[in-house]
């Protein structure tokens, strides 16, 4: 009855809200069914409901091994480096383009900076190539200045830095417009109380706009904490592709149980991977929003 009233009460909030949640039903929740292959001999001919059920051999299959390890904190590692570089640069960039004084240089700026968000990954893998092929740009330059050249794409141990490095230039622009919502908001009654008591530029960003727009950072870092256990997929693959050479560092839990079902045709075990992906998600933000419940209570998620 309660529920009943609420909805007639705000029928026209709810009215906006239904084609999101129409939307979630169709392509989150009910989905979620298909979690019962992992469980399952799946046979695409007898369906999720007429499969084998085996319970647990699938995850036994995932777990028996060490890849699952590596697999793990590949995805934790790399998630980690996006969201602190990711962040901590699009925060830089949004506190430079609000001291920009001249409108013309600082709508400039916010285009050509959000650009990258718009190109796709197999475009970037191209520039990528073009870059740091054996024929390079990146080669050509070194040999002109007396270095030898270097084989980017058979040397793992550079490849988290150099994946980090296009996420920040790809998304650093899209996440600094958010942030600079959040600055402009800020009330002009600070910065001109601060200005009279003779407080710098410098000082102004350090003690009014940083702290102002920290509830923003706390929940933008709690969406991709969120997500740390699922890997770019589209960035990963569309970078790396088939390259086994460089899978020690950029083998994710995306571009693993996508291997699995290419290569092997097993759809329950790429499925039991991606049940253990969801829930380690999951837990992860759980566990973060509660820590960002006593630290920022109006910054959690929930």
């Amino acid at each position: 009855m309660a529920f009943a009233k609420e909805i007639i009460k705000n029928k026209q909030l709810y009215t906006l809200a239904l084609p999101g949640i129409v939307f979630l039903l169709l392509f989150s929740f009910i989905p979620m069914f298909g979690h019962l292959i992992a469980f399952e001999k799946f046979q695409p001919t007898k369906g999720i409901f007429g499969s084998p059920w085996v319970g647990f051999e699938n995850f036994k299959f995932f777990f028996g091994g060490h890849d699952w390890i590596k697999i793990t904190l590949n995805t934790v590692f790399l998630n980690g480096l996006f969201i602190f570089f990711g962040l901590g640069f699009a925060v830089l960039l949004a506190v430079i383009l609000n001291e920009i004084q001249n409108v013309l240089i600082k709508r400039l700026s916010q285009s050509f900076i959000f650009l990258p968000y718009f190109i796709s990954w197999l475009v970037v893998s191209l520039m990528a190539l073009s870059f740091m092929g054996s024929d390079g740009i990146m080669n050509g330059m070194l040999q002109k200045w007396g270095f030898p050249s270097v084989s980017w794409y058979q040397n793992p141990g550079i490849w988290p830095w150099i994946l980090t490095l296009v996420y920040v230039w790809k998304f650093s622009g899209y996440y600094s417009i958010i942030f600079l919502a959040a600055i402009v908001g800020i009330s002009s009654e600070q910065f001109e109380t601060a200005k009279i008591d003779g407080a710098t530029r410098f000082q102004q960003i350090v003690h009014i706009t940083l702290p102002s727009i920290r509830p923003v950072v706390i929940v933008m870092v709690l969406l991709g904490i969120g997500r740390i256990f699922f890997g770019d997929f589209g960035m990963i693959y569309g970078m790396v592709g088939d390259n086994s050479l460089l899978y020690p560092t950029t083998d994710v839990i995306d571009t693993y149980s996508f291997r699995a079902l290419r290569q092997l045709g097993n759809f329950s075990m790429s499925a039991a991977v991606v049940l253990y992906q969801s829930a380690m998600g999951l837990i992860t933000i759980l566990i973060f929003n509660r820590i960002a419940k006593s630290v920022e209570p109006e910054s959690r998620l929930f």
